[in-house]
């Protein structure tokens, strides 16, 4: 059974806060920053990243 499976936002909120309280606070944001990006709210993306401060860590091609 996979350690993580990232299927919708959910998920990705999940393993960031995971990431969070085990000391992981880059990581952290960077599924926040996933979560977000997947939830159609507005309001709701904006709670998810107010959860895990920091700059916009992602990197876009």
């Amino acid at each position: 059974m996979p350690l993580f499976c990232f299927n919708t936002a959910a998920d990705y909120l999940d393993a960031a806060r995971q990431m969070a309280d085990t000391g992981r606070p880059t990581l952290a944001r960077l599924l926040a920053e996933e979560a977000a990006y997947r939830v159609s709210d507005a309001a709701e993306a904006t709670r998810i990243l107010n959860e895990f401060p920091g700059s916009s860590l992602r990197q876009e091609d």
